[in-house]
């Protein structure tokens, strides 16, 4: 099996446990997807829970990756690469973050799953701690990574972004200043068919 099939197998598990969860997916699922048999998946991922473990390994790669630290940031500028990130992915497809998703289900996954969740929201964590700084800041981090994967729900159940937008909108208010108007959260609707 080819690097590339590897990588393509990977980004159909993301695709669904983003959508589905863990239970979203099976290896027959995926090889009729891109046309090969089975068994060729377990040459390169011998067990579900190992797939599972790379796709959110390489998931927190990107993510981090994405929300790096830019030349002068200021903390607020941190906070809103995170928001923008969730944002983003949210946007594109409609999808939540996979290791928010794996996360719901830590309790019932594999050590070498849960594990890699765990690594992603520390990673997540400590680096929005060291960029914002101050004596709250790891806190501050719980509670800026709570909000995104919060928002992110909202916005899978009301099935719009407006969601996801109202609940994230006091995140970069860090000075204790009130949101602007357009920051300010307005009522999601009511009802999530609309």
């Amino acid at each position: 099996m080819s690097e590339r099939t590897a990588e393509r197998l990977m980004d159909l598990a993301e695709d669904h446990v983003r959508n589905a969860g863990y239970g979203g997916f099976s290896f027959g699922d995926l090889a009729a997807e891109i046309g090969i048999k089975s068994a060729s998946v377990h040459h390169h991922f011998p067990t579900k829970a190992t797939m599972a473990a790379a796709v959110a390994r390489r998931y927190g790669d990107r993510f981090l990756a994405s929300v790096a630290r830019r030349l002068n940031e200021t903390a607020d500028n941190a906070i809103r690469a995170y928001r923008a990130a969730f944002r983003e992915g949210l946007q594109r497809d409609g999808r939540m973050c996979l290791c928010g998703v794996l996360g719901a289900e830590a309790g019932a996954l594999s050590a070498d799953v849960a594990t890699e969740i765990l690594s992603f929201f520390r990673r997540c964590m400590d680096d929005l701690s060291q960029r914002i700084g101050g004596p709250d800041a790891e806190a501050r981090a719980f509670q800026i990574m709570a909000t995104l994967e919060g928002a992110m729900m909202l916005a899978r159940v009301y099935r719009d972004i407006e969601a996801f937008d109202q609940a994230a909108a006091g995140l970069v208010c860090l000075n204790g200043d009130e949101p602007s108007a357009t920051q300010r959260p307005q009522r999601p609707p009511s009802n999530p068919r609309e």
